[in-house]
Order: structure tokens, then sequence, then C-alpha cells
């Protein structure tokens, strides 16, 4: 474990959101592009508990579409889920053509957490290792753009966040107490990353490791490295006509005391300033 906290120097505020904006609006250049083309992009984020995955999630999707873009984080598997082949659930929610996929976690859970805490048994880790590298390779082969990060963080820095957690109800959610027990088990989890990576870290989609101490940095390193694997080129929408707006000669519209209201909450707080 770490003695004390890495130097790491943080990126201003300023410079931040300057820079966040610019490679934001090439992710939605770079969407664009995949619906237009046809490609195929998964994108699998994995790593420490509280190293900034869902973070950095929320930034690359901010601005694109739902319906190009999915967020996928699937819940503990069901009974009928455990007894099919273990990448079964995973293939349901691959991308057809046109779409990117953005995996918060992954099948990766066999590797990581299930071995950790014992909720697979031994032949079927091992099972997964073998598996795993064969398994994407087929996706590679049929023409998906597979991404794998795997975010970093300190001991030291995993804790403060996970305080910080518990002292904020607006993120108390996201702390767990299978997240708690990562502090305990530490170096299990260690050692369970390093041969996961032994084993899966394949010339055709390999291991990217983002250093996570500052999640800023951390957010617009994973950006524009992904901006950098994907091949698009520009490519301009549709262009969309609005014409002009014609008189409702033939519709006149119902009284708004007829309709259920939203109470005017809003006005509340304007006059209260007053």
């Amino acid at each position: 474990m770490s003695k004390s906290p890495p130097t790491v120097v943080r990126v201003k505020k300023k410079v931040y959101e300057a820079e966040l904006a610019r490679l934001q609006a090439e992710l939605v250049t770079m969407q664009q592009w995949v619906k237009a083309s046809g490609a195929r992009v998964v994108v699998i984020f994995e790593g420490r508990d509280a190293a900034g995955k869902g973070s950095a999630i929320k930034r690359i999707t901010e601005y694109l579409n739902p319906r190009v873009a999915r967020i996928v984080a699937l819940p503990m598997p069901t009974e009928r889920q455990r007894g099919q082949w273990y990448f079964q659930r995973y293939i349901d929610h691959l991308p057809s053509t046109g779409e990117i996929v953005l995996m918060d976690r992954s099948w990766y859970n066999r590797a990581g957490v299930e071995r950790v805490m014992g909720y697979c048994t031994s032949d079927e880790y091992r099972r997964f290792l073998h598996q795993a590298p064969l398994f994407e390779r087929m996706l590679v082969e049929d023409g998906i753009l597979l991404v794998k990060y795997w975010f970093s963080v300190s001991d030291l820095e995993q804790e403060r966040r996970f305080r910080s957690r518990l002292n904020d109800p607006m993120r108390r959610w996201k702390l767990s107490e299978t997240d708690v027990l990562s502090i305990t088990k530490w170096v299990d989890y260690s050692k369970a990353k390093d041969e996961m990576f032994v084993h899966t870290d394949i010339a055709e989609a390999p291991w990217w490791v983002v250093e996570s101490e500052d999640k800023r940095a951390s957010r617009l390193n994973v950006i524009s490295h992904l901006l950098s694997l994907v091949p698009y080129e520009k490519t301009d929408p549709p262009k969309v006509h609005i014409p002009p707006r014609p008189p409702a000669s033939d519709y006149e519209r119902p009284p708004r005391e007829e309709n259920h209201q939203v109470p005017d909450h809003a006005a509340t707080l304007v006059k209260l300033k007053e």
C-alpha cells in the first residue's frame, strides 16, 4: 500500500473546462461518423472502486445522442442468467451498426470482484481467463472496435473519496458494503488485476491504464485517447430546414385552467430573493 499520496499536478478548473468542452465537441463529431459509417464501438471501463469510471462516462456521454451512445451498467445476474454461458447476457448489449456502447463494469467482473469475494468457483475463474481473449478476438474479428480502460487510483485517494461519499447525501448511494471491503482487500484486488492483465492484455484489445489520482486529468486523458483510437472523420449531419410557421386559423387553445398545472416553485424562489 502507499505510504504517502503520489505527487499529482492538479489541472486548474478553467483549463479543464475549456479543454473538456473542446473534447466533447470532438466526441459529437466522432458520434456522427460512427452513425454515418455504421461502425460498432465498445468501450469498457474497469478499475478500482471510486477511481472515477462513472464520472468519466458521464462527461463522455453528456452531449451524445443516447440512441447512438448507450451506457450499459448491469445489475447482479438473475438465477436464470447464472445458469447461462457467462458471456451470454453481455452479448445482448453489444452494439449494432452505428452504435457506441460504454460499459460501466463488464464481463471482467468475474476476474475482479467475483474472484476476490468468492462469488465464482476457481474453475469458473480459470475458464473465464481462457475464454475472455477468445471472445474478444471474435468481436474484433467481426469488426467491432473494442477499447478497454483500467482506472488506477492509490489506496489513500480511494479511501478519501469513500469518506467524502459517506458524508455527501447526493453521492451516498454510490457507497456499498462491497465497495468498503475493497479497502481491506486492496492486495487481493491488486493480485487479481495483475493476473487478469497477464491473460487478457492482448494485441487485438489491449488494456489502457488511466491514472486517476486527479479526476479532471483522467477525464481529459481518457477522452483524448478514445478519440485517437476511433478513425473518425468529420461528417456533416443532414441539413435540416425549418419551415415558416403557418397561422393557426382553425385552432383555439383550451383555457389553461382546465389543465393540471405543475405548481410554480421557481416563482417562490424569485420572491424570496426580492
